[in-house]
């Protein structure tokens, strides 16, 4: 073995180990949102609510990472069941923890830095230019969000999906 395969393989071999130690991302919901129940008020105007995003805390964001995407969904309808069906906010990442404050619902107006990456695709009554609000008419769907850790080129290095923000 030459010495520049015994370097490659200590460089794979500390690539590894690095690996192993990364904390897989957690996320904690705030500000009255308990994965359970969607807070009176936080749903959609339609049904009398002035809704945000609930705010959450992100620990274990990988190093390297610019952007957290939130992609926000109905899990329990169908058209907006998936890939941001209630819009897609992108938070900036601000270290290991990242706390990602809740933006309004109904417009592309938002604070903190961040910005709406695709609006809700809900029309007609519905349509928002950003993240729509829960908006069942309080029929007991099912509201989660998919985060995604992203670096500057784009690329995912880390993900967490299905986190229950309530139902509604």
């Amino acid at each position: 073995m030459n010495f520049s395969m015994m370097k490659s393989g200590v460089v794979f071999v500390l690539s590894l180990a690095a690996s192993a130690a990364h904390a897989d991302m957690t996320v904690r919901l705030g500000g009255g949102w308990d994965g359970n129940k969607v807070p009176t008020g936080q749903q959609c105007r339609l049904f009398g609510g002035k809704g945000s995003t609930p705010p959450m805390r992100v620990s274990g964001v990988p190093d390297g990472s610019v952007w957290i995407i939130a992609y926000f969904n109905d899990k329990s309808y169908g058209p907006l069941s998936r890939n941001g069906g209630h819009g897609t906010i992108g938070y900036p990442v601000k270290g290991a923890t990242t706390d990602l404050p809740a933006v309004p619902g109904m417009t592309s107006n938002l604070p903190s830095g961040a910005r709406v990456i695709k609006a809700a695709r809900a029309t007609g009554d519905y349509a928002s230019p950003g993240y729509l609000p829960p908006c069942s008419g309080g029929r007991g769907n099912r509201y989660t969000v998919d985060l995604k850790a992203i670096d500057r080129n784009g690329k995912v290095l880390d993900s967490v999906s299905n986190v229950d923000i309530g139902k509604y």
